[in-house]
């Protein structure tokens, strides 16, 4: 058994189309949709949290540090994977629908963000903190994904690139603080804090630039997974672009000239340097961080290839849910929390925040939180109290195809 079952759907070639979901790439998604719950519980449950940046060199350890860099795999991945999914969509149903669906579930999204998402993290029904993160990054993404689409292929593979490799190169573009010209670049490129008075703001955590470059380069990917293409000769191309970009990603990283704000630097213990020279710029994404997550995930997609994966499908069932998963995750993780919180002996109002959770609460900072050990263990139980929901929400979905609001979620 194959990572595909069936092609059913033809196009005006006459070359096949997958109908059915791919399993490989549900199996890649579901992995790091479980990697990324770690972190977020982290957010909550971790004493230094609130004190200070687990990539920040000067204080984290090798443990707290990896623990927070391996759930970088996550958002690049999850956007390029989005890419991959619209292609399939536009041979199923055709430019013209896929171009609405692109900017409905795209709209559809952004108001996802900003309401159930950020009142699941924050537990303020006044919203004091509001960010664009990465659901309506997504969101904004599709929604010029809809446009691009018209492009041909290899247009929108050298934009997708350029997009990628060259973003960089505007770091030290910037614009008269709070000018409109400044509010559009924030979006597009910089990582924004803006600050309205009265215990409210709003940050941009996912700048339009490269993202869109992300998706876009999952778009065009999309077409490996074609019937004219054999699985020997996709898991070959996935290999080789994975294993040549990862190459020469490293080595530009190792001299130090570009592809990261912050170059890498050496420090008084042996194992600094090696922190500093994979701690990768996130928001916004520099090219080590996009490029090696996505060389990563090139691999792993190579190396599902052809394979049976029937014993992941428990993973995949993760996969197969990823919204619903998302939004859950949040909400569970941060009830759990408010209820360890209570049972610490604290108010529940300390786990309502006004602000990034990062941040903490004073009622909260240095009375709360557990080591990393304990973090892996409360990621654990999370998962496994996950696992039946979204098998649940699968079997749904199967049940309603018909329902047009299924496609959404």
């Amino acid at each position: 058994m194959t990572h595909t079952s069936t092609f059913v759907a033809i196009d005006l070639n006459n070359k096949k189309l997958p109908k059915s979901r791919i399993e490989s790439i549900d199996l890649l998604r579901g992995i790091v949709m479980i990697i990324m719950a770690i972190d977020h519980i982290r957010d909550y449950f971790h004493y230094e949290s609130f004190f200070f940046s687990p990539t920040d060199i000067s204080q984290t350890t090798p443990a707290i540090f990896f623990t927070r860099w391996i759930t970088h795999l996550c958002a690049p991945t999850f956007i390029f994977l989005a890419g991959v999914s619209v292609y399939f969509i536009k041979q199923q149903k055709g430019q013209k629908e896929t171009t609405i669906f692109l900017l409905t579930r795209g709209f559809w999204l952004i108001v996802l963000q900003f309401t159930v998402i950020r009142f699941a993290w924050s537990f303020d029904p006044l919203f004091h903190y509001n960010a664009h993160a990465i659901i309506s990054d997504i969101g904004l993404c599709m929604m010029l994904l809809a446009a691009l689409i018209y492009l041909p292929w290899n247009a929108i593979l050298i934009i997708s690139l350029t997009m990628i490799a060259g973003h960089n190169l505007l770091d030290s573009v910037s614009f008269t603080s709070g000018s409109i010209t400044s509010v559009i670049w924030s979006l597009l490129h910089v990582n924004t804090n803006y600050n309205f008075g009265n215990g409210y703001s709003f940050e941009i955590f996912y700048p339009i630039i490269p993202w869109v470059g992300v998706m876009a380069l999952g778009y065009c990917v999309g077409r490996l997974f074609g019937e004219e293409y054999s699985t020997d000769y996709r898991k070959k191309i996935l290999l080789r672009a994975g294993v040549v970009s990862l190459i020469l990603l490293l080595m530009l990283r190792f001299v130090n000239v570009y592809g990261d704000p912050v170059p890498w630097s050496t420090q008084a213990e042996w194992w600094k340097p090696l922190l500093s020279f994979f701690n990768f710029q996130k928001y916004p994404p520099s090219l080590f961080y996009a490029g090696v997550m996505l060389s990563i995930s090139f691999i792993l997609l190579s190396m599902m290839e052809g394979k049976n994966l029937d014993r992941w499908k428990p993973v995949i069932i993760f996969g197969k849910a990823a919204l619903f998963y998302y939004v859950m995750h949040i909400l569970v993780i941060h009830i759990f929390a408010m209820i360890t919180v209570v049972l610490s002996g604290l108010s529940w109002q300390t786990m309502i925040f006004t602000g990034p959770i990062k941040d903490g609460s004073l009622l909260l900072k240095g009375k709360f939180g557990f080591s990393i050990g304990y973090v892996y263990l409360v990621w654990m139980v999370v998962i496994l109290f996950l696992y039946p929901l979204c098998i649940y929400w699968n079997d749904f979905k199967a049940r309603n195809k018909s329902k047009w609001w299924v496609s959404y979620v």
